[in-house]
């Protein structure tokens, strides 16, 4: 009898060890979005169906994000975006295949509205690339913070047409979906597009990238993806760098600029960085490669713009810069806005935000 007992109490815990290894085993991971379906969750549009995102967008976080996005593009489209692209139809004739954007920060809205034909996006900026979260497995609270960190990342260039530096340190850098990967994201998508990929990426000396290995270090992020209607693949390039004379000296940055030829480029609320000696070698490169050049007051000093090289037309009214940067005042930037060549402006931008303050010049290489 003793002897029966022990072999079934041996037999019965042979069968419960699998079961307890088994309960012991963590949850299986769920298969990761793609980069199609991220891009469209942090966006607030609705992923495909087949995604692991889609119970996810059932969630009241993710519809009360999507109505927030929803208003705040309806109201973006109307005052400014729809404006920048008859801007650009009427002025912009003959793009170019690349885009330049220095000191962009993660701004794609308005380099796409003012060039929405480039093939190959550049941007520049300090704030670090970070990466697509995996939203598909996070819980459902961190998908909800993550959501609202975006939204708070991205409310002041809706809202006034530029980031923020001291916001960008902070935010970038922050909790919830840091770098700025996920807010590119988020505006390739908005603006009808499809991501295809998204890569982390190391610049070497020689302006070559190489692709980091998971967990390795890296400072670019390439977004390839397609436009509306289109089957082109297109790709945006974003740089976490130092563009300062010390900066550029120290990446190849400058060599892959001008590996790609001449650009189409693009320069607002810059600081008035390339006012500085420091930035000599920045003000060089952005005008050696730009064939086309839209920038507000805050971008390269007219004196340094040469007449014989570029046609310049400036548009809306210059009022000077605002109270932070009074110092940096520009006298032949005021006579040109007093000559009849000036041209009416439809639309807001930069740190003159508001529809009647603000000024451009167009310059084309001739």
């Amino acid at each position: 009898m003793r002897s029966h007992l022990s072999k079934t109490l041996a037999l019965l815990t042979a069968l419960a060890l699998p079961l307890v290894a088994a309960a012991a085993l963590p949850a299986r991971a769920a298969e990761r979005a793609s980069a199609a379906d991220t891009a469209r969750f942090l966006a607030g549009l609705a992923p495909s169906a087949s995604s692991t995102l889609a119970g996810a967008a059932s969630a009241g976080s993710f519809k009360r994000h999507a109505k927030s996005f929803d208003t705040a593009w309806a109201s973006l489209e109307r005052r400014q975006l729809s404006k920048i692209r008859a801007w650009s139809k009427e002025h912009v004739t003959k793009p170019n295949g690349t885009m330049l954007y220095l000191f962009s920060g993660p701004d794609y809205l308005y380099a796409q509205a003012f060039y929405p034909d480039a093939k190959t996006y550049i941007f520049a900026g300090l704030e670090p690339i970070g990466e697509a979260p995996d939203l598909a497995n996070m819980n459902e609270d961190r998908r909800a913070r993550g959501l609202q960190h975006v939204q708070s990342s991205i409310n002041t260039v809706l809202n006034l047409s530029f980031f923020k530096t001291i916001e960008m340190r902070e935010k970038f850098r922050g909790q919830g979906f840091p770098g700025t990967i996920p807010v590119l994201l988020t505006f390739i998508a908005r603006a009808g597009n499809e991501v295809a990929s998204v890569t982390r990426m190391k610049l070497e000396d020689d302006g070559k990238l190489t692709e980091a290995a998971d967990g390795a270090a890296a400072n670019v992020a390439r977004i390839e993806f397609t436009a509306p209607g289109s089957k082109d693949k297109r790709t945006l390039y974003y740089f976490s760098t130092d563009i300062s004379n010390t900066g550029l000296k120290k990446s190849g940055f400058a060599a892959f600029v001008k590996s790609h030829g001449d650009a189409d480029a693009l320069v607002k609320s810059a600081s008035y960085l390339m006012h500085n000696a420091s930035f000599s070698d920045t003000r060089a490169l952005l005008l050696g490669q730009a064939k086309r050049l839209v920038q507000d007051d805050s971008g390269v000093p007219l004196r340094f713009i040469d007449k014989a090289v570029f046609g310049i037309t400036p548009f809306g009214n210059y009022t000077g810069p605002i109270p932070l940067f009074s110092g940096q005042f520009q006298r032949d930037m005021a006579q040109l806005f007093k000559s009849q060549k000036r041209r009416p402006l439809a639309f807001g931008m930069g740190y003159r935000y508001r529809p009647g303050d603000t000024s451009i010049i167009l310059a084309e290489k001739k």
